[in-house]
């Protein structure tokens, strides 16, 4: 007997039989999706139980303290770095910042300006003085200024006396109504800090100074620590600026100033920034002398650097710089040949553009920021520089070169269309496409030889 079949040709069955099937098909489908379920399952408690217990042993990205180090004089440059210092420790969520300070002292403007963005600032920060360092003068108002304060083991702090420079050198400031009013600055920046007001006050009016143990039974600082991190081990769980310090296992990282204030910590160096007007008044005086030579350039861009390393304000400096750089090129494409003006002008406009970047913006540009404002400053900047380096250098060889006329008599070229007296066609010499006639009929594809030219057509003849 021939066994029944579907229309596709397939084996007919019972509907019992296919009930079945269809039962124990759907039976593993569901046997199926509970395996899967249970597995999901399982991975879910799996990962929740992994990051439970490795939780507590990672650090949270809070336990960082940002370090600052002050190594030197306080120059107008070291304002603008804790400024730095501190919007990168509070937009990257550093747990402090510890300024090291290992200073004779500086500038009191600047050691306002740093004692005012500190006390503004919402993350805490930790003075401290480091092994064989020192905090005279201005690095204790500083230090005053902080909200924690230790010292390494036989540092010094004090001598805070102004003094003024004069012909003879540096001498004490007498002037009664200067030495109040920095008295009352030190004692109440002690007093805000709960620190010693009596040795705020002579420390000033008498030169007063104390090692790392005086200064602690003093009241003057908090801390007595060999190191950064006992300093921090022993300051964790003390509470500033409204929150409960978390340092005694937190990672310090060393903080690393962008590039303007980097070139600007350097030019403000006091010997620098002095040698800087010096050299660039020598440079104007000998350039004045000596026409040509570019001394008075070098003088000029060496003052102007010279003026914003002792405190002169960058932006008029780097406006002024961009201005001259222009003005340098400009004139550098009315000179022949690259010289002077042009390798000034593009120093002058690269300065300019650095320092045009602005530093220390309290609360508008975050450290990332800075960065990319500086890139996409500079960057443009040195583009276009070396553009005109390029557009003049192919001026300066246009004019060095020959009347091209004299070079073409005697060339081969070759017809690209048919050619006579009465008729131009073009010609192809060396790569290129001219126009050309010939005293005879020339067709085209044949050898030619270029003997004169009339304005922009060349005249050939039949190579022999």
């Amino acid at each position: 007997m021939r066994e029944k079949r579907d229309s596709r040709g397939r084996k007919a069955m019972k509907v019992g039989e296919r009930s079945k099937i269809w039962t124990s098909r759907k039976k593993r489908i569901d046997e199926r999706k509970e395996n899967e379920k249970v597995l999901l399952s399982f991975f879910f408690l799996t990962f929740i139980l992994f990051s439970w217990l490795v939780a507590p042993v990672t650090a949270g990205p809070d336990d960082r303290v940002l370090v600052l180090e002050i190594s030197e004089a306080i120059t107008p440059a070291s304002d603008n770095l804790v400024i730095d210092a501190l919007e990168k420790a509070e937009s990257e969520g550093f747990e402090a910042l510890l300024i090291s300070l290992d200073t004779p002292g500086g500038g009191l403007e600047e050691t306002q300006g740093i004692i005012k963005a500190m006390e503004n600032a919402s993350v805490p920060v930790i003075g401290y003085v480091p092994e064989s360092g020192k905090a005279w003068s201005a690095g204790t108002l500083i230090l005053f200024g902080t909200d924690i304060a230790g010292m390494a083991p036989f540092t010094v702090l004090g001598s805070a006396q102004p003094v003024q420079i004069s012909p003879s050198g540096t001498e004490p400031v007498k002037d009664d109504k200067i030495i109040n009013a920095l008295v009352k600055f030190s004692v109440t920046t002690a007093r805000k800090h709960g620190r010693n007001e009596t040795f705020a006050e002579e420390v000033i009016t008498k030169n007063k100074n104390l090692d790392a143990e005086e200064a602690l039974n003093a009241g003057v600082i908090e801390y007595v620590a060999p190191s950064i991190p006992t300093l921090l081990a022993q300051i964790d769980g003390e509470k500033a600026k409204g929150k409960i310090l978390r340092t005694e296992n937190a990672k310090t990282e060393p903080y690393k100033p962008p590039l303007p204030l980097n070139f600007l910590s350097l030019i403000s160096n006091p010997v620098l920034s002095s040698l800087l007007l010096t050299i660039g008044l020598y440079g104007i005086i000998f350039g004045i002398s000596n026409p040509g030579a570019g001394a008075e350039l070098f003088g000029i861009i060496a003052i102007v650097l010279g003026l914003i390393g002792t405190g002169f304000d960058i932006s008029i400096g780097a406006i002024f710089l961009i201005i001259l750089g222009i003005g340098l090129m400009i004139l550098e494409l009315q000179s022949p040949g690259f010289g002077i003006f042009g390798i000034s002008g593009l120093v002058s406009l690269v300065l300019g553009s650095i320092f045009l970047v602005p530093l220390g913006a309290e609360n508008i540009y975050t450290p990332e920021f800075q960065r990319l404002l500086i890139l996409t400053v500079v960057t443009p900047t040195i583009v276009f520089g070396l553009f005109l380096v390029f557009a003049i250098y192919k001026v300066a060889e246009s004019r060095k070169k020959k009347p091209a006329i004299g070079t073409f008599r005697g060339e081969r070229a070759q017809t690209i269309d048919s050619i006579g007296p009465e008729k131009t066609g073009f010609v192809r010499y060396r790569g290129e496409y001219w126009k050309a006639r010939a005293e005879e009929a020339i067709e085209k594809g044949e050898d030619v030889e270029i003997i004169g030219k009339e304005e922009h057509i060349l005249l050939v003849k039949r190579k022999e």
